[in-house]
């Protein structure tokens, strides 16, 4: 009877956690506002997270041929061709015109 008990408690306890994990990092929650979720997901063990997944947790948006297809993000600065095209701008024209001119100086220099 008591492993019953610790078992109970430790779906509760992860019920408990999933639940907010859910209310807290969802955009936008369904039938209350987000804080009440997150007192009646605290304060009525059991229930309170069912209700949630039941009831207050967003419906996916629906699907029409197949999953929708996003454009993939760059996992690079490098590999962003935006940032790549931000890079080649007029200020690091002047620079690399500048430093051309500072090994030219110093290759003068050292003949």
């Amino acid at each position: 009877m008591v492993r019953l008990f610790v078992f109970l408690a430790a779906v509760q306890l992860v019920l408990l956690v999933l639940a907010l994990i859910s209310v807290l990092s969802a955009p936008r929650v369904r039938t209350m506002p987000r804080v009440l979720w997150v007192l009646v997901i605290l304060l009525i063990p059991l229930l309170g997270p069912f209700a949630y997944f039941v009831s207050g947790r967003p419906k996916a948006p629906p699907r029409e041929h197949g999953p929708v297809l996003r454009k993939p993000r760059p996992a690079a600065p490098d590999d962003d061709p935006d940032f790549l095209r931000s890079v080649d701008t007029e200020q690091s024209k002047r620079d690399r015109e500048l430093l051309a001119q500072w090994e030219r100086d110093l290759e003068k220099n050292d003949e």
